[in-house]
């Protein structure tokens, strides 16, 4: 028996402090210390403390897995990852002094033992021989999965001799260029751009699962499968999976049947010593208890044999979790630490560190007359006699502020430092460091005081911003097209894509798309010529015949619409232009007071905003500004900030909102953030008691109510302002023709800030610029705890779970179908399975007053969950409920997906979202690739939203006025917009009359006889061709495609001729449009030209361009026939640019000799 370790109890170990006793062990004992903490927040908090103490430690962490145990989800992917780096570094060699930080869950389940590891690694180096099939084989055992091109840890492509790997760990993707079987080259690349970031000499690949699945994994594991369970039934998919070699969802957590033996995370670091926090012991005890639990659980679910789920066979806990007595055993020979926060008299095993938990100003923040941060600077003053002060900040912005707000109570010289190397002898530093909670004790040789924002200023909600994950790589999915979409072309109209197909014209091949139209007439469109096509919006409509002529028709009539209503646009904003309104400006330090109680960080999106509604404010005139931002991305802000401006400026404020439980959220948000202003808030809805109300009319008219929130009872006869200077309206576009009548006679000469969760398309918004003042919000804020998204089959217990937790955390879930007919089977689903929580249905089919009545009922917590088809998108917010789960996901679009999601998370707590799919039914690929993304989307950046299509389609309705939806069924989304830019900008340009003939949406046809296309073994997947394409077509100049020609090299290798071709055509289409040329012909003998619309610009340059052809050029039937003797393509290609350069710069659109 080994000799038993230490057993010692540290009192006076706060949290922030505990990270400065950590580096001390490590110190004494020269050499790794394990931290094991409370939760993954905890682990965080702990590293954040660590960075802050000594930045040059090194810290490795081992997270627990992100799912229940006997889940039927995996662990994300991330967290394999990490967890496998962490263990695979361990293994190979780490420096002799670290911590590791872990957590009691991560701690108390077994992982795979040392030497697999040891085997389990790959390294290569370049200019070595490389065993491709051996390397493939490696990947699939470790638990990669193959894709089109990686995006995250745990991906591989192959493309000819390119693989592309991604790695576990922080590194990011690496991609292996093979000569033959020689590793030619080997570079990281950005996930984002796939483009090179730096070269590499060796490669080294570690698993990115726990389980492996290698011959003998399968074998022991089918093995052990029917020992456990006796002989498999057919309807064992997870038994099937796994016996094919696929990895199931879910697998890990028969990682027992796959390994000869587990150990623990203590066998990887003999001798280290180990810190637990406060409270360990009995959370390792609890978490056994709901092991075991949830075990039993699954166990009398497999007896029951009339599930709507999948069958699901449960491993006995003992074998990947650690009881009390595999604790004791694992630990015995360890040195442990238990670290408390109160202190402890010294006696044998206890010690007394000295740390003392800080002081916390909620007193002072609750009563009214206080000066809060007149307490925080006397607190600081009598602590500066002890020793150095830090106080510390969330972020930089709220350490500016802070700087601001103490300065003023006469603490100057405070000093901004990155980390504890900063502080000195004595005086107040200023850090950024997201501390809990603050605390003083002794640190070198003198008393540290510390004290966080969240002592001062309340509970803040920030995160730090998480890696964000590049938006537009998720938008790829709203551009490519799938067979079967509508588009329209912008000469023929409405038609429907079909897919790509190789054409041989002319002797060379060409790549078209295939466009179906009325009386199944085909279009085949080459790809150079994509940007003709834009998508139609919609899921269904009319095809359009070709050749006929109501598609022109439309498109003219539609022009002259279009016109009209953007002279009507920049009329109303000259107008505005003229009037007079109050000039109003924020009072210096209320001001700071107010903006420092918002518990978020601002995004800059957000700063613009505040910024530009404060300078419409103070301009003297008025302000009319549209505010667009998802719901939940801080609108309300903008509109609290402006209405303390005004209503501190001396006039009266009103908000309106369209539903009586918008109302009341915002007077609740308004009434919260106003409170110890010397401001009167009061509500006015049909939820207020008529004595309430008649009093608020009364303070109205005589001007003792400062700000008023309600519903469009503001909008009533008998409601009469005394000053009203700024009307806030929320979702105007929700209100009815009358109120949006009476709205603009309140509107005439007051401020008017209007709030839309409807996007506007980016494009719009800059075309309108100076038309209508648009802010656009279009970042998320920070992180609040990110929405951790489960993907998986239905399962009854995970649901019943999910539904439980969230009620006994006293929380409330939505539970989202996508029709009505749905609602049925879930409605028995929750009477049967979850009698415990109480329920309440709405739709879209209610009347308005029963669904406003069952809304605010769940508004105010009588019901436990909300079962709801997707009305839940619009608007609600709802900050106790954190628990969604979607029924049928597959059924749902991306953007509704994401939009559904966003109504979850909007607190402190954790927010979980359950995409439930048919058990046993394959899922479509689009769909499969959908929720794959959601999954990984944990944290969301800019524009995600924004780009997806039916969200602008309803976005542009409210901007433009309702007739506007109409035209936009027309002609397809895309093309009115572009229509709608060109109108504007002509306009404001002044050229208002030519307006109806000019038309700039043409594209020149150019046919050399020259194969033109990406071959498709140089590019598999069709949507990443299509999208080169897309982007193809939009660049025109020698630098533009130079670059693009790079990116293509760096992604898939050395360029095939035909896409050299491509690159050259596409240059001489850009240079054919400046030169006015509709088609250009080329063959062995010459080119012959037509112009667009038979005109070109400058006749008497054609002539001068005819006479220097010295004879080799003619007209014949309005085309130019030019002879040449062109050979190879080559000559053809740099023939026929030659040509449209000449007649570009006779049109004078090119200077001489410019060669673009």
């Amino acid at each position: 028996m080994a000799q038993s370790g230490d057993r010692i109890t540290l009192g006076g170990a706060p949290e922030g402090f505990d990270a400065s006793l950590v580096l001390a062990e490590v110190a004494k004992r020269g050499g790794p210390v394990v931290h094991v903490a409370l939760d993954d927040r905890r682990m965080a908090s702990m590293a954040d403390a660590l960075r802050f103490f000594d930045p040059s430690m090194p810290v490795v962490q081992f997270p627990a897995w992100d799912c229940l145990a006997y889940d039927r989800t995996s662990p994300n992917a991330d967290v394999s990852a990490t967890r496998m780096a962490t263990l695979a570094a361990l293994v190979h060699g780490m420096p002799e002094r670290f911590v590791l930080l872990t957590t009691v869950n991560a701690v108390t389940q077994r992982v795979p033992a040392r030497e697999v590891l040891k085997e389990a690694a790959f390294t290569a180096r370049v200019g070595s021989r490389i065993d491709e099939e051996a390397l493939r084989n490696f990947l699939v055992r470790m638990g990669f999965s193959q894709s089109h091109s990686v995006t995250e840890p745990g991906d591989y492509a192959v493309r000819g001799g390119i693989i592309d790997i991604y790695p576990p760990g922080e590194g990011g993707p690496v991609r292996l260029d093979l000569f033959g079987d020689v590793l030619d080259g080997a570079r990281r690349f950005d996930p984002g751009t796939q483009r090179t970031t730096e070269k590499l000499d060796v490669v080294e690949l570690a698993p990115v699962s726990e389980v492996i699945l290698d011959e003998a994994a399968i074998t022991r594991f089918r093995q052990n499968y029917r020992i456990e369970f006796g002989a498999a039934g057919t309807d064992d998919p997870l038994y099937e999976a796994v016996s094919a070699g696929r990895k199931h969802q879910g697998v890990e957590h028969w990682l027992p049947f796959f390994h000869e033996r587990l150990e623990s995370l203590f066998d990887y670091l003999p001798g280290a010593s180990v810190m637990l926090d406060d409270q360990v012991t009995a959370a390792r005890l609890a978490r056994w208890e709901a092991v075991k639990d949830q075990y039993e659980t699954r166990r009398l679910a497999l007896e029951k044999r009339d599930r709507m789920d999948s069958i699901y066979k449960p491993v006995p806990p003992g074998l990947l979790y650690l009881d009390d007595a595999a604790w004791e055993t694992v630990t015995s020979p360890v040195r442990m630490v238990q670290m408390s926060p109160l202190p402890r008299a010294s006696g044998p095993g206890v010690v007394d560190a000295g740390g003392r938990l800080g002081r916390n100003f909620s007193p002072e923040r609750q009563l009214e007359n206080v000066s809060l941060f007149g307490a925080l600077a006397a607190h600081v003053k009598a602590k500066m006699g002890e020793g150095p002060v830090v106080i510390a900040s969330y972020s930089e912005g709220a350490r500016e502020r802070l700087d601001g707000l103490i300065e003023d109570e006469g603490l100057k010289g405070a000093v901004p430092i990155r980390n504890a190397e900063g502080i000195g002898k004595s005086g107040l530093h200023l850090a950024v460091w997201a501390l809990e909670a603050g605390f003083e004790g002794p640190w070198r040789d003198r008393r540290l005081t510390v004290i966080s924002e969240q002592d001062v200023l309340g509970d803040r909600l920030i995160r730090g911003a998480r890696k964000k994950r590049r938006a537009e790589n998720f938008l790829t999915e709203a551009q490519s097209l799938s067979p079967g979409d509508l588009v329209v072309h912008v000469d023929h109209g409405i038609g429907r894509y079909h897919g790509m197909e190789v054409i041989t014209a002319a002797g060379a091949a060409h790549e078209c798309l295939v466009l179906e139209y009325a009386d199944d007439a085909r279009l085949y469109l080459p790809v150079e010529n994509i940007e003709l096509l834009s998508k139609y919006g919609h899921e269904e409509g009319l095809l359009d015949r070709l050749g006929g002529g109501a598609w022109q028709a439309k498109k003219a009539r539609l022009k002259e619409r279009i016109r009209e209503m953007a002279e009507r646009l920049i009329r109303v904003a000259a107008e505005r232009a003229l009037r007079k309104a109050p000039i109003l400006d924020p009072p210096d330090g209320a001001w700071d007071a107010f903006q420092a109680r918002f518990p978020y960080e601002e995004t800059d999106d957000q700063l613009s905003a505040i910024k530009d509604v404060l300078d419409d404010l103070e301009s003297g005139h008025p302000m009319d500004r549209l505010i667009c931002g998802d719901v939940g991305f801080g609108k309300t802000e903008v509109a609290l900030r402006a209405a303390f401006v005004a209503a501190m400026s001396g006039v009266q404020v009103a908000v309106i909102a369209p539903t009586t439980l918008l109302a009341r959220q915002h007077y609740q948000g308004f009434a919260e953030r106003f409170r110890g202003f010397p401001l009167n808030v009061a509500p006015l809805s049909r939820f207020v008691s008529a004595k309430d109300a008649e009093r608020t009319r009364e303070g109205l008219a005589k001007g003792t109510v400062d700000i008023v929130v309600g519903t469009h009872a503001l909008l009533a006869k008998g409601v009469r302002f005394k000053n009203l200077g700024l009307l806030i309206v929320d979702e105007e576009q929700r209100f009815g023709v009358n109120h949006k009548e009476r709205l603009k006679q309140l509107k005439s000469d007051v401020h008017v800030l209007t709030l839309t969760a409807t996007p506007i398309p980016r494009t719009l918004q800059l075309s309108l610029s100076g038309v209508r003042d648009l802010s656009i919000i279009g970042t998320p804020p920070v992180d609040r705890l990110a929405i951790r998204t489960y993907v998986s089959e239905f399962d009854a217990v995970t649901v019943r779970e999910a539904l439980l937790r969230e009620r006994y955390r006293g929380g409330q879930s939505f539970y989202v179908v996508p029709r009505i007919s749905d609602l049925a089977e879930v409605e028995e689903f929750l009477k049967n399975e979850v009698p415990e929580v109480s329920y309440v249905t709405a739709h879209g089919q209610m009347a308005a007053g029963e669904l406003d009545k069952r809304m605010n009922a769940f508004y105010d917590g009588k019901f436990d969950v909300l079962l709801a088809t997707t009305i839940v998108e619009s608007g609600l917010d709802i900050p106790t409920a954190n628990t969604m789960v979607v029924h049928r996901a597959d059924m749902f679009g991306l953007s509704q997906l994401y939009q559904i999601r966003g109504r979850v998370g909007r607190a402190k707590t954790r927010a979980y979202a359950y995409l439930t799919t048919k058990p046993r039914v394959r899922l479509t690929d689009s769909a499969e690739k959908r929720l794959k993304v959601l999954g990984s989307l944990d944290t969301l950046g800019a524009g995600f939203t924004l780009a997806s299509q039916d969200l602008d389609i309803r976005g542009a309705g409210n901007l433009l006025g309702e007739e506007q939806s109409g035209n936009m069924r027309d002609v397809g989304y895309e093309l009115y917009q572009t229509m709608l830019e060109e109108a504007i900008a002509k306009i404001k340009a002044g050229e208002l009359e030519g307006l109806s003939e000019a038309d700039d949406q043409w594209a020149p046809q150019i046919n050399l006889g020259v194969p033109v296309l990406i071959p498709e073994d140089y590019v598999p997947d069709l949507d990443l061709r299509l999208g080169l394409y897309r982007r193809l077509s939009s660049l025109t100049t020698k630098v533009e495609l130079e670059g693009f020609a790079a990116e293509l090299i760096d992604r898939f290798g050395k360029l095939p001729k035909e896409v050299n071709t491509l690159l050259l055509v596409v240059r001489i289409k850009a240079m054919c449009k400046r030169a006015g040329i509709a088609k250009l012909d080329g063959g062995p003998k010459g080119a012959t030209i037509q112009f667009h619309n038979d005109k070109f610009a400058n006749p008497a340059g054609l002539v001068e361009f005819i006479k220097g052809q010295k004879g080799l050029a003619k007209v014949k039937d309005n085309k130019i026939v030019v002879r040449r003797d062109w050979k190879a393509d080559a000559d053809k290609i740099k023939g026929a640019f030659a040509i449209a350069r000449d007649l570009a710069e006779k049109a004078g659109t090119i200077k001489r000799k410019s060669a673009d």
